[in-house]
């Protein structure tokens, strides 16, 4: 019988320091910190779903981020959208072993969206907000942030 690797997930809750202002940005980051949370701490039955329900709102969300670069013309679109592309490709690269039977390599999946998703978006996505923001609205975006120090 195969050793599958104990996998203690980070706890991923929605903070306000993940706001960017950028209100159609932010609502779509917080329904993907939800989605990753359920598949955190869903039965292993539920998973395959879970995993699911992720691709689908993986898809949509980096397709609206994609298409707003390039409508807009954002500068470094190419290197923002080849991270959205990856983390797809793992998704469905994960998906294929999941259905599989390996909720474990599912699980760490999880796992590392969450180690990856602070930095995406303090990074890449911050600065996308901002160029949203100042092109919608002629300005950089106001972020009031509750019990973040």
């Amino acid at each position: 019988m195969p050793h599958t690797p104990q996998i203690t997930p980070t706890e991923f809750v929605w903070t306000d320091a993940y706001l960017l202002g950028f209100n159609e940005m932010d609502d779509v980051h917080r329904e993907f910190v939800q989605i990753v949370q359920t598949m955190q701490s869903c039965t292993e039955a539920e998973f395959p779903a879970a995993l699911d329900v992720f691709i689908l709102h993986a898809k949509a969300h980096f397709g609206a981020e994609d298409a707003w670069m390039i409508e807009t013309n954002f500068p470094p679109k190419n290197c923002h959208i080849d991270e959205h592309a990856a983390v797809m490709k793992s998704a469905e690269e994960v998906r294929q072993r999941v259905v599989a039977g390996d909720i474990a390599i599912g699980r760490s999946f999880a796992v590392e969206l969450v180690k990856w998703f602070p930095g995406h978006a303090d990074y890449l996505d911050s600065a996308l907000a901002h160029w949203m923001v100042k092109r919608r609205h002629g300005g950089k975006p106001v972020v009031l942030r509750r019990g973040v120090s």
